[in-house]
């Protein structure tokens, strides 16, 4: 395998299936998904289940010192090839210096697998060098919130299943971007999903899911857009009677995002739907939403919105605001944003 500083995921998957593997992964970052998948897919394939008993060991960093993980390494397989030592919570252990020691004569039969989660360590330091030049580095860096959306549409695609846009908004906006938890979810609306279903859509989610497909932030959005009084009064309503499934700070921070994307799409000197979807960092399908929203908001209105819904939320947190409950507050400020 050609070593470098930092490996991608499907190159590691690439060579795993190969068979190709390294004296040493190490494997970070912020977001814990992909770091599971990788080591879980070594733990399950690299030895047969006979050889797993002898020549597979699981250690984690909260137990253990980094002069154990070394000792451990310098195992020789009993059974196979290969053994397997993966070394979970990884972030825990102290004194990684002494790793260099290890790293300047690994044993070649050994696959030492590090799962450094939540973070990364010193980079400039010589041990983690010494990883790169002999090993995989990999670090797993967190999406973006206007990521998730295509992300979501490309993990349908792997299962073979489409998903509507609105879908993909419901699922975005309340799932945010912890990747275990999406996939989890959308594991359930595939295995849910009837046969003779074509894509995952809104009704799907609200039944297996329990997220309103008519009482959410978008549809609230949509109202707003359209001068529907009475259906963005019935939403937050909704909203304030279902406090936990929709939390005021979560309901502001969209609103906030969307009229500061307005604010910006207004001076877009390009607002065509690839160029608009680029500089906002959105899906395509949503452009549509900002350029009709544009010709009922102008640039001066949707600058006082975004004051109104700062205003709101410092309200929300208790400045100037000795009794109004949510309700009241969202009441007041659709009030203000549609008048």
């Amino acid at each position: 395998m050609a070593k470098q500083d930092s490996v991608s995921y499907d190159q590691i998957f690439t060579d795993l299936r190969k068979k190709q593997y390294s004296p040493i992964y190490f494997l970070m970052g912020e977001e814990p998904y992909y770091i599971d998948l990788i080591s879980d897919f070594i733990q399950n394939n690299v030895l047969g289940d006979a050889e797993k008993e002898f020549d597979q060991t699981i250690l984690y960093g909260k137990d253990v010192e980094i002069s154990t993980v070394i000792n451990a390494a310098k195992r020789y397989p009993m059974m196979g090839t290969h053994q397997v030592l993966i070394v979970k919570e990884a972030q825990l252990i102290k004194a990684w210096d002494d790793l260099v020691h290890y790293l300047s004569n690994p044993l070649k039969s050994t696959i030492l697998v590090f799962c450094y989660k939540y973070g990364t360590p010193d980079k400039r330091k010589k041990w983690f060098q010494e990883v790169g030049k002999i090993g995989v580095t990999f670090e797993s860096t967190k999406l973006r919130d206007y990521e998730i959306a295509s992300w979501i549409t490309k993990f349908a695609k792997t299962k073979n299943v489409a998903i509507e846009d609105k879908a993909v908004a419901m699922l975005a906006e309340y799932l945010g971007t912890d990747l275990s938890k999406l996939v989890n979810e959308m594991d359930k609306l595939i295995l849910t999903k009837p046969a003779d279903m074509r894509s995952i859509t809104p009704e799907l989610i609200e039944k297996n899911i329990g997220i309103s497909k008519d009482f959410n932030v978008f549809e609230l959005q949509a109202a707003l857009i359209n001068r529907d009084v009475l259906k963005a009064n019935r939403i937050i309503r909704y909203f304030a009677e279902n406090k936990k499934a929709n939390p005021m700070v979560l309901v502001l921070a969209q609103l906030f995002k969307f009229f500061s994307d307005l604010m910006i799409f207004h001076y877009l000197p390009d607002k065509s739907q690839g160029a608009a979807a680029s500089e906002l960092k959105v899906n395509p399908y949503f452009i549509k939403d900002y350029l009709k929203a544009s010709q009922v908001f102008g640039a001066w209105k949707t600058m006082n919105i975004i004051t109104y819904i700062r205003e709101t939320d410092a309200r929300y947190k208790g400045i100037d605001n000795p009794s109004t409950d949510e309700g009241e507050l969202m009441k007041e400020l659709i009030f203000k944003i549609l008048h």
